[in-house]
């Protein structure tokens, strides 16, 4: 017996953030992500180099707005739907969403579950 391959549809998979991330939004609704440097070679680098225990990164205007939406629901295919009318006028817009996330996964900000179509949920 040989084993299938299952083709996997990138803009069906549903981003989750980490429940362990800290943000908060200003008045300008612009996000800040604080990322925490845990660990022993954070230790290390904090007392030697004198690395911060905690980062702030502050997104730009799309970034805030992606975060926003992101609701731990909506598939990437809808996001990109709600970028575009948010953004009309912006280039390559589901290239832009989808490197967006995944550097957003890259730096464990959010995970992400696939959506099934009987509605079983299965994380990535």
């Amino acid at each position: 017996m040989t084993k299938q391959k299952i083709d996997k549809n990138y803009l069906d998979y549903i981003p989750v953030k980490n429940p362990d991330i800290e943000y908060e939004k200003n008045e300008k609704g612009i996000i800040t992500v604080f990322i925490r440097w845990e660990g022993f070679f954070n230790k290390i680098a904090q007392k030697f180099f004198h690395r911060p225990k905690v980062s702030s990164i502050d997104l730009d205007d799309y970034g805030s707005f992606v975060w926003g939406i992101i609701d731990d629901k909506k598939d990437i295919y809808t996001l990109s739907k709600e970028l575009d009318q948010k953004f009309p006028n912006m280039e390559k817009s589901l290239s832009r969403l989808i490197k967006f996330l995944e550097i957003l996964k890259d730096h464990h900000l959010i995970t992400y579950s696939e959506k099934k179509s009987n509605s079983n949920i299965k994380t990535c």
